[in-house]
């Protein structure tokens, strides 16, 4: 599937960065797995039900959480909103010793089909986003990680919740998802549209560790206008449900 930045990724080779994330002496480094949420509340949510207390670090004013589910540490940070500023924070994390990453997310949908408060575990993205081009170049797709994804989609199973799975497009400009763009990519088959998930997936391919995202449905564009659905008891059900999804795949990833 062609992405809106295929051109202009070739622009960017994958060339030796003057910046490069590295773990500061003396900085406390993170656990293996971590689970990056991109919204306020799931953060809180995962802080409780990972029993995080105590007060946060920080890393580009992102909090960072140390917790526990069902017997692993695990590192909660959030919230981490836009695709530029997720992947600061997920560079910065890997250089800490992150080896496996759960997203934790929302999406609009742009499928009848794909309803408010439904899960979506994104096997593919189109990157409409202006920082996974630095990290592809050419015609290379952003991905997540396989594994991952074929635990998230084992958990759901076995929970017995319905989910969708396949492509997810990634924009910069939550204000410009203009009826053309939404058309276009409704009619290859996309799922939804998020803020990060693109750029994750490429650093997670170009850095080498495995990456994989669960979004919940929050609005949807399939009708080509606006239907917020942040404040339904779908939506709520479909975040709780999530959440505890994250937790237990973090907790049974291989290290």
């Amino acid at each position: 599937m062609p992405t809106d930045n295929t051109k202009r990724a070739a622009s960017f080779p994958p060339e030796q960065a003057l910046i490069n994330p590295t773990r500061e002496p003396g900085e406390a480094g993170v656990a293996p797995r971590v689970i990056l949420a991109f919204t306020r509340p799931d953060y809180h949510n995962l802080c409780r039900l990972s029993h995080a207390a105590g007060p946060p670090r920080y890393l580009f004013d992102c909090a960072v959480h140390e917790g526990s589910w069902e017997g692993k540490d695990l590192t909660v940070v959030g919230p981490a909103l836009g695709a530029p500023y997720a992947v600061m924070i997920l560079e910065r994390l890997i250089a800490l010793g992150a080896k496996a990453v759960l997203a934790l997310g929302w999406c609009g949908s742009l499928q009848r089909r794909v309803q408010v408060g439904s899960v979506v575990v994104p096997t593919a993205a189109v990157a409409g986003d202006g920082t996974s081009p630095h990290y592809l170049a050419g015609e290379r797709q952003p991905a997540p990680d396989a594994g991952l994804c074929r635990l998230l989609q084992t958990r759901l199973e076995a929970a017995n919740i319905t989910w969708h799975t396949g492509a997810i497009w990634t924009t910069d400009a939550f204000y410009r998802e203009t009826v053309a763009q939404v058309s276009q990519h409704q009619a290859q088959g996309v799922l939804g549209v998020d803020l990060e998930l693109a750029a994750l997936f490429a650093v997670g391919q170009f850095r080498q560790v495995a990456v994989a995202g669960l979004l919940v449905v929050s609005d949807e564009l399939s009708e080509l206008t606006w239907r917020p659905g942040f404040h339904t008891p779908a939506f709520k059900q479909g975040r709780r449900e999530a959440t505890r999804a994250v937790l237990d795949v973090a907790a049974a990833a291989e290290i």
